[in-house]
C-alpha cells in the first residue's frame, strides 16, 4: 500500500488547509512525514518537520523549533523585524536572550520575585502567539511567496501554547502565507485534535506498528548522562530555562524522583511568572504529587507549590479550584504568621473579587486575619510597611465593590504615602504604580475624569511601558470626546504590547467618531483578525462600513454580530433601515420584529416598522404601530406628523 496516496493528489496547494495523519508514534510515522514532504520539493516548498511533544519541548515545542530555524535569515535580512517582535520571540525562544533584550519591559517584566506584586493576564499568552504569527507573515511577505508546508509530530501530546500557535497560524493566515499543515497524532486521537482544527481533512489512518526511536540507556548511563547536562546548567538560571524539558525528561530516565520533583517546580515557577498558565499546571500537578510522596517533611516546597498552583487557577479563572487547593493544602496546615498573612490575603481576593458569588464580608474577615498575622511576624520594618499597605489595598478594593469610592481612594493614597516616607525610592515601584492605577480606576467609575487622568498619567509615568495603562486613559479620553488625545494613546498602547484587540477596537470606535471611517475600518478588521468573537468590533465596522455606503459589508458585520447576540434591538433596527434601502422589505420587517420582541419599550422601532408596514399595504399593522409610538412617546417632537400620518391610515383603512 502507497500511504502518500491516502493524501489529496493536490493537498500542498490547498493552501490555510489542515490535514491529520493518524498512526502510532515513533520512527515510522516519521518517516512517513519525511517522506511527505520530500515529495513536495518538486513544488519548490518550504517544509519543517517539528517535534511538538510537550515533553520533549515544553510549552512552545515546535514553535521554538520553528523561530530557531527562521530567527537566523530574519536577521540577516530583516533584522528590524526581530526588534519590533523582540517580546514575543525572547519568551518563544528563550535561548535568543542571550543575544536579545526587550526595548521596551515594564515594571512587571523587570521586577524581582519579592517585589513582583502584580501577575501577567491570562491573555498574555495569547498575545504572544499572535505577535510570533504576525512576524511570519510579515517576514513571509518579504520573502519569495512559495508555499510552506508545516509537519506536526506529536500534536496530540503538544501544550496548550503549541495548540494555540497552530491553529491561530491557520486561521489567521493560512491562505496568505500559502501554508499547509500537516498533523500527525497518536491512534484514537484524531476526531478530539480534529475539533480543534476548522476544517480539517483526516488525510490517513496508518497501519504503523510502533518503533521505537531506540534503545533506553542502562541507567548509569542515564544518571550520567543527567549529572553532566545539570552540571552545564549549575546556576545559570537561562540555562535552567532553556534546558527545562531535558532536565525533567534525564532525571526521569535516571529513576531520580527527588531531582525530577526538583525541575517539574522549577518548570512550575518559570511558566508561572511568564504567565503560560495552562502549561504551568501540567509541571504543577505532578510536582505536588511528587512532593507529597517524596518531600513530605518539606513544608516550605509544599508552600511554594500551593502558592504557584493557586495563582495559575486564579489566573485561568478557576476560582473554586483554587480554593479547593487552598482548603485542602494550606488553610489549618500552614501557620507562620508570615505565611499566614500572605494566604489570608489570597482568600480574601477569592471571596471578594474571583469566587462566581462575592461575599465581601468573608473577605474583609480575611484580610483582618491577615493584619493581626503581620503584627505577629518577625518581619524587617520596611517589610511590614509594604506588607501593610498591600493588605489594606486588598480593603480598598471591597470598598469600591462597596460602592464606598471616596474611602477606596484614601486607602491607595495612604498606603502610596506610606511606602514614599518609609521605603527607599527604587523599592516597591511595581506596587506604588498600581496603587496609583487603582485610585485612577475609582475615579474613573466616578466620572471624575481629570482626577482619572492625573492619577493614569502619574501611573505611567512610574512605569511607563504598560500598555494597558494607555489604554484604559484613552478611554477616558474618548469619552470626553478628546478623540486626538485618545488616538495618540490607543497607537502608544499599541506599540509597546504584543497584539491584543481590545485597543484595536477602541482605536476603531476613535476613529469612528473622528469621521476617519476607513481607518476605523482597518483597526476594527485588525481587532476582529486577533478574535473573530468581538461583537462591539463588528458593529463598529459595519457602522463605518454603511457611512462608507459598502451595505453589503455592513449587512454582513451586522449579521454576524447578530449570530454572535442575536438579542440585541439596536443592531436589529440598524441592519432593518439597511435591509429596507435596499429593497428587502420582508427581511427589514422581520429584523424589526425581532427587536420589538426584545425590547418592546423602544419607540422608535415601532416608528420605522409602521413605514414597511405601509410599503407592504398593511394599514392596519402600521396604524398600530404608530399609536404604539404616541403612547410610548406622547411629548415626541414629531408628535403631530406622526398623528398626521395615523389620521391619513385610518382614514384609508375606513374608506377600504
Amino acid at each position: 500500500m502507497d500511504l502518500l496516496n491516502t493524501l489529496p493528489e493536490d493537498w500542498p496547494l490547498q493552501s490555510g488547509r489542515v490535514f491529520l495523519i493518524e498512526g502510532a508514534p515513533g520512527a515510522q510515522r516519521r518517516a512517513f512525514l519525511k517522506e511527505t514532504l520530500r515529495q513536495v520539493d518538486t513544488l519548490h516548498a518550504r517544509t519543517w518537520l517539528l517535534p511538538c511533544h510537550f515533553d520533549d519541548g515544553g510549552p512552545w515545542a515546535g514553535v521554538e523549533t520553528l523561530f530557531h530555524e527562521i530567527v537566523p535569515e530574519v536577521r540577516a535580512r530583516n533584522p528590524e523585524l526581530l526588534v519590533k517582535h523582540d517580546y514575543e520571540l525572547l519568551n518563544a525562544v528563550p535561548a535568543l536572550k542571550r543575544s536579545m533584550s526587550v526595548r521596551n519591559p515594564n515594571l512587571t517584566d523587570a521586577a524581582s520575585n519579592p517585589e513582583r506584586v502584580r501577575n501577567y493576564p491570562s491573555d498574555r499568552a495569547f498575545r504572544i502567539v499572535h505577535g510570533l504569527i504576525d512576524l511570519l507573515a510579515e517576514w513571509k511577505a518579504r520573502d519569495d511567496g512559495g508555499i510552506w508546508v508545516i509537519a506536526c509530530d506529536d500534536f496530540n501530546q503538544s501544550s496548550h501554547l503549541a495548540r494555540r500557535f497552530f491553529r491561530e497560524l491557520v486561521r489567521r493566515r493560512g491562505e496568505r502565507l500559502h501554508l499547509v499543515l500537516l498533523i500527525a497524532a497518536d491512534p484514537g486521537s484524531a476526531e478530539a485534535v480534529a475539533e480543534y482544527f476548522q476544517p480539517v481533512t483526516i488525510a490517513a489512518r496508518l497501519p504503523l506498528g510502533t518503533v521505537p526511536d531506540g534503545p533506553a540507556p542502562l541507567d548509569h548511563e542515564a544518571i550520567q548522562r543527567a549529572r553532566d547536562l545539570e552540571a552545564r546548567v549549575a546556576d545559570d538560571s537561562l540555562e535552567a530555562e532553556i534546558h527545562l524539558s531535558d532536565l525533567i525528561r534525564a532525571w526521569t530516565a535516571a529513576g531520580d524522583p527527588h531531582r525530577v520533583l526538583h525541575w517539574q517546580f522549577e518548570a512550575l515557577s518559570i511558566y508561572n511568572s511568564l504567565g503560560f498558565y495552562e502549561d504551568a499546571l501540567s509541571y504543577g500537578r505532578p510536582a505536588l504529587a511528587g512532593a507529597k510522596l517524596y518531600s513530605p517533611e518539606d513544608d516550605t516546597l509544599h508552600w511554594r507549590i500551593f502558592i504557584k498552583l493557586f495563582m495559575c487557577h486564579v489566573a485561568l479563572g478557576n476560582a473554586e479550584t483554587a480554593l479547593q487547593i487552598a482548603e485542602e493544602e494550606a488553610l489549618g496546615k500552614v501557620w507562620e504568621p508570615g505565611r499566614l498573612c500572605r494566604l489570608y490575603y489570597l482568600v480574601s481576593m477569592l471571596y471578594a473579587r474571583y469566587l462566581p458569588v462575592r461575599d465581601l464580608a468573608t473577605a474583609e474577615d480575611y484580610l483582618e486575619r491577615g493584619l493581626e498575622e503581620i503584627a505577629r511576624a518577625d518581619l524587617p520594618e520596611t517589610e511590614v510597611h509594604f506588607q501593610t499597605v498591600f493588605n489594606r489595598n486588598g480593603l480598598a478594593m471591597i470598598r469600591f465593590f462597596q460602592g464606598r469610592f471616596q474611602e477606596a481612594i484614601e486607602l491607595c493614597r495612604d498606603g502610596f504615602r506610606r511606602l514614599a516616607e518609609h521605603l527607599e525610592p527604587g523599592q516597591h515601584r511595581l506596587h506604588r504604580s498600581v496603587l496609583l492605577y487603582n485610585t485612577a480606576q475609582v475615579y474613573a467609575v466616578m466620572s471624575s475624569h481629570d482626577e482619572a487622568i492625573a492619577n493614569y498619567t502619574a501611573a505611567m509615568e512610574m512605569d511607563p511601558n504598560y500598555s494597558e495603562y494607555y489604554n484604559e486613559r484613552g478611554n477616558i479620553y474618548l469619552r470626553l470626546g478628546r478623540l486626538e488625545e485618545a488616538r495618540e494613546d490607543y497607537l502608544q498602547a499599541i506599540e509597546l504590547s504584543a497584539p491584543y484587540q481590545e485597543v484595536r477596537t477602541n482605536l476603531g470606535q476613535c476613529y469612528r467618531l473622528m469621521g476617519l471611517m476607513e481607518q476605523a475600518v482597518d483597526a476594527y478588521s485588525q481587532a476582529l483578525d486577533l478574535d473573530p468573537g468581538q461583537v462591539l468590533a463588528l458593529v463598529g465596522r459595519a457602522q463605518a462600513f454603511e457611512a462608507l455606503g459598502r451595505t453589503d459589508a455592513a449587512i454582513n458585520d451586522y449579521g454576524a454580530a447578530l449570530t454572535l447576540d442575536p438579542r440585541q434591538p439596536k443592531v436589529l433596527a440598524n441592519r432593518a433601515v439597511l435591509l429596507y434601502e435596499a429593497g428587502r422589505l420582508e427581511d427589514s420587517l422581520a429584523d424589526l420584529t425581532a427587536a420589538v420582541e426584545i425590547a418592546p419599550d423602544l419607540a422608535e422601532l415601532y416608528q420605522n416598522r409602521a413605514v414597511i408596514m405601509s410599503d407592504l399595504r398593511r394599514p392596519e399593522q402600521a396604524a398600530e404601530d404608530l399609536r404604539e409610538y404616541l403612547r410610548l412617546q406622547p411629548s415626541a417632537e414629531d408628535h403631530d406628523d406622526v398623528a398626521a400620518r395615523l389620521a391619513g391610515l385610518s382614514a384609508h383603512s375606513s374608506a377600504a
